[in-house]
């Protein structure tokens, strides 16, 4: 009896040894000459990465409306989510950025009045950053989007309009942006918008309405991008994904479309954050 439970204690050290933890910080920040402010950021570190000198692949992992880059952590849990995945095999060692995308005004994109670039500082100021600061593998093949909500559209953009920089995209009950130019009026990014022009209308519809930039894209364009596209049978952004799902059929694009039980709430997105981690791993290894 006495060796049966030395035995057990000795398995049990052994695995809580085995299961290493990664670092998450949470309140980092940098300077940002095209928004003219500190931008904060979160950030989780793979359980090696202090101890190796290996680069790795990232993870660029957006919030949603309401929320700032602790989203993720404090109630996404992404510290336990991704260290249960990598610890198990399921994902492999990652970086997972997590931006700020609240202060100011709030969104992902462009506004029509180029007063809020932020698309243009997370191409031109934040992602450059992040790559130099941490052991990063710069190239589209180890690089993933995704997010929930107002992070599940910067997710769909971000990817479709640059394509060339990520190998794979989750949009988690994303928002999907005006469906038609008249649909600008109840655009939450347009509201209290004044003396724009049709032709500005027109423009901002093309760059930034999901449906649209689908329709419209390349056929050598068709399989850049992995997708995996999430939403649950009860969240009012619904009807939007499944637009979005039957434009890509139409269109043949490739893509994964799952309809789960349950809303617009964490514990939604909690149980699909492994799911994307292990999609995201595959396409690391896969192209």
């Amino acid at each position: 009896m006495k060796k049966i439970s030395f035995t057990f204690i000795f398995l049990m050290a052994l695995s809580l040894l085995t299961a290493q933890t990664g670092k998450v910080m949470d309140n980092l920040s940098m300077t940002s000459k095209i928004l003219k402010m500190e931008r904060k950021y979160a950030i989780y570190l793979p359980p090696d990465y202090e101890r190796s000198q290996r680069s790795y692949p990232v993870l660029y992992l957006l919030h949603g409306g309401g929320d700032d880059q602790t989203g993720w952590v404090q109630f996404g849990e992404i510290l336990h989510i991704a260290d249960k995945a990598i610890n198990e095999g399921k994902a492999t060692p990652m970086i997972v950025v997590m931006p700020d995308a609240s202060a100011g005004r709030r969104g992902y994109v462009n506004d029509v009045k180029g007063e809020w670039r932020y698309e243009d500082f997370f191409f031109d100021e934040f992602m450059p950053f992040v790559e130099k600061t941490y052991r990063i593998k710069g190239e589209k093949r180890y690089r993933a989007v995704a997010g929930l909500s107002m992070g599940g559209e910067g997710t769909f953009i971000y990817a479709l309009h640059r394509p060339d920089l990520f190998s794979s995209a989750c949009p988690l009950s994303a928002a999907t942006g005006p469906s038609t130019i008249d649909d600008l009026k109840n655009y939450r990014l347009w509201q209290g918008v004044e003396g724009v022009t049709d032709a500005d209308k027109e423009a901002y519809f093309n760059k930034y309405s999901v449906l649209n930039l689908i329709e419209n894209m390349p056929d050598n364009q068709k399989r850049a991008v992995r997708w995996y596209i999430d939403c649950g049978d009860d969240d009012f952004l619904y009807e939007g994904n499944s637009l979005v799902h039957i434009a890509m059929r139409k269109k043949e694009i490739p893509h994964e479309f799952r309809i789960r039980d349950g809303g617009h709430t964490w514990t939604y997105w909690r149980a699909s954050l492994p799911t994307v981690l292990e999609f995201v791993s595959m396409s690391f290894h896969q192209f």
